[in-house]
């Protein structure tokens, strides 16, 4: 798993957060885990966890199976 295969995988996510305002950056990739900041309408809102536990870590680990978990920091 590489930054440039993250990368391409978290672009499908971010039009979907976009599309509410939100957007998100990879911060780092370290022992399959992938650490993100959310952004925008994103950082603040309180359904955030759900939305990067079970919408953006599920994909994730679809298209990359290397990712373990993703971490908002």
């Amino acid at each position: 798993m590489n930054r440039e295969e993250v990368e391409k995988a978290l672009e499908v996510v971010r039009q979907g957060l976009r599309r509410d305002g939100g957007d998100i950056e990879l911060v780092e990739i370290k022992d399959k885990i992938v650490y993100v900041r959310l952004k925008g309408a994103c950082g603040g809102c309180p359904m955030s966890t759900l939305t990067l536990k079970n919408w953006v870590e599920a994909y994730l680990k679809r298209e990359i199976p290397e990712v373990s978990s993703v971490q908002a920091v």
